[in-house]
Parts: C-alpha cells; sequence; structure tokens
C-alpha cells in the first residue's frame, strides 16, 4: 500500500508546464510540514515535493499560492537522473491524487465557479 496524506503550506508559487505530447498540465511545488516538537528540542521542518496532474494542477495554479495552507492526499514515487557532471540525482516526490485548498489565493478568487458567497447573517441558514 502505497498511500500518504499531508497537511502543510506552499514554500513558493506552483511551477507549471503542459506535456507537449498530450496537453496535460502538471503542477510541482512543495510544501512544508513541522516536526511535533519534543520538550527541549528545536523545530524541524520537512520539506516535501508535490507533483500534480490534470485539472487538478491547473487549480493548484489557480486557488494556491506560496504560505497557503494546502492538503495532499497521494502516493509516495522515487526516480532518479544523472545530472551535468554526471552525479546520480536521487528524487522522492508525492504524486497527489486528491487536494484540498485549506486556505485560498485571493479573496476575490475564493468562491469556486458554480458556487454562491454565503453573507454570515443570511438567517435561512439552518445551522
Amino acid at each position: 500500500m502505497n498511500n500518504v496524506v499531508l497537511l502543510g503550506r506552499v514554500t513558493k508559487d506552483i511551477e507549471m508546464r503542459v506535456i507537449s505530447e498530450t496537453q496535460m498540465a502538471v503542477a510541482k511545488f512543495s510544501i512544508a510540514i513541522d516536526r511535533q516538537v519534543t520538550k527541549g528540542k528545536e523545530k524541524q521542518t520537512d520539506f516535501i515535493n508535490i507533483v500534480v496532474f490534470g485539472k487538478t494542477a491547473e487549480a493548484c495554479e489557480k486557488y494556491t499560492a506560496k504560505g497557503k495552507m494546502i492538503a495532499i492526499q497521494g502516493r509516495i514515487q522515487t526516480g532518479s537522473y544523472k545530472n551535468k557532471e554526471g552525479v546520480n540525482i536521487y528524487t522522492t516526490d508525492v504524486i497527489a491524487d486528491k487536494v484540498e485548498f485549506v486556505q485560498w489565493k485571493d479573496k476575490e478568487e475564493q468562491i469556486p465557479e458554480g458556487f454562491a458567497a454565503m453573507d454570515e447573517t443570511d438567517s435561512d441558514i439552518p445551522f
């Protein structure tokens, strides 16, 4: 089983590209996740590389930005390549299947298409 769920802050703006053969969007970014601090120890943070494909990648570019909280569900994928000096570089990424925007990019873009804003004083709300 290869399943991971992460909650963290986006560390930089989303890097977007399109795969030329399929015209599929690909978003790459990383999130920062603080480790649980034990008494007397210094806070540590992990930086996790995230890769998102398709419409979800497009939504990431549109609705999130550096510093915003995001939740990711996906799988871990490892890989390797040779750099310019011929040295093997090993990579570990999370390939996201689901993305939840805990915080939105801009207040104006907070409401996705097809949804309406709710007035907090609306008396028709049953709760």
